[in-house]
């Protein structure tokens, strides 16, 4: 395969099995405060003193890097502050607080900027933290995709809470397009850095948020994102062997041409949300900082839509209260 060695049967069961499996957990873990609490507080306390410790610092343990331990506790600290936001009403007027998803969002992405540059300069392939990787001029290429992304993050302000039970963040701005270019950059990061986990970590990962984006709660990607790789950063940490050394590890073709592809695209995604997002700015002389961009479009609008049926239930249901 381009992207991959050949994969097996069980190899793309397993990959449907992870997706699955992610999907299904943030589904519970969005629905029930406590499943969240239980999921994201809880279970982590336990395993950084009970398991985490060894199964990262054992020997050819690909898990064990800063990028890794970073990666969970920030993912993890994104999934909290939401709950936080979520289901404390108070915050939900906080500006700090509506800013907050933009920041650790920001973070994430700059973490994987930073690891994109480092392994730039690996050069040759050569082993490095339990896998073969190769630096080029291809991580350069990614490293700025991610810049932009980071950049093209806007209309926090307009985030809100959705009335169900699930209690949503969701985040009328945030649009299929930068969407999608935020899975080819997050794609292109893992198949560079992280290249034999790249078909669970960037393939099935990265569909188990963006399907539910789509199809199940428009406009809580960030809140899917977050708790769909929470929950397989954990997963990882707890069972390295299953990408390492199991039946099921996929393994990455070790292809230039491939490494090349995948973070032009990134690249080439990135830069035209950019050069859109420039535009709009410029032409409905628009601040970036504060205002929401997309207020005209059908996906904004389908989002936006939640609020005001979620204004109007409130105001019914203090009418019935009086």
């Amino acid at each position: 395969m381009f992207l991959f060695e050949p994969l097996s049967q069980q190899q793309i069961l397993a990959g449907l099995a992870v997706l699955a499996g992610l999907i299904v957990l943030n589904e519970i873990s969005r629905r029930s405060m406590w499943a969240g609490i239980i999921s994201f507080i809880i279970l982590p306390i336990v395993l950084t003193f009970t398991v985490w410790q060894d199964t990262t610092s054992a020997e050819g343990s690909t898990v064990g890097t800063w990028f890794h331990w970073a990666k969970v506790y920030s993912c993890l600290a994104g999934c909290v502050g939401f709950m936080a936001l979520r289901y404390i009403k108070k915050l939900q007027t906080n500006s700090f607080m509506l800013f907050f998803p933009a920041l650790i969002l920001g973070v994430n992405i700059f973490e994987a900027v930073l690891r994109d540059f480092q392994v730039s300069t690996f050069g040759l392939p050569s082993m490095q933290d339990g896998m073969m990787i190769q630096g080029g001029a291809w991580n350069i290429f990614n490293g700025i995709a991610g810049i932009l992304n980071i950049i093209t993050i806007c209309g926090w302000a307009g985030i809100f809470i959705s009335s169900k039970k699930s209690k949503d963040m969701l985040w009328p701005d945030m649009l299929w397009f930068w969407i999608i270019a935020y899975d080819l950059w997050n794609f292109a990061y893992v198949y560079n850095c992280v290249p034999d986990h790249s078909f669970y970590a960037g393939v099935m990962l990265l569909l188990s948020c963006t399907i539910p984006a789509f199809f199940i709660q428009k406009g809580a990607w960030l809140q899917h994102r977050a708790h769909t790789l929470g929950f397989w950063m954990m997963f990882v940490m707890t069972f390295p062997h299953f990408v390492d050394t199991s039946q099921y590890a996929v393994k990455s073709s070790g292809s230039v041409t491939a490494l090349w592809v995948v973070s032009l695209l990134s690249f080439a995604a990135n830069v035209a949300v950019f050069a859109y997002q420039v535009h709009r700015i410029r032409t409905r002389k628009l601040r970036p900082t504060k205002d929401e961009l997309y207020t005209d479009l059908t996906g904004y609008k389908e989002v936006a839509a939640l609020k005001y049926s979620s204004d109007n239930a409130d105001k019914g249901t203090k009418a019935a209260v009086a």
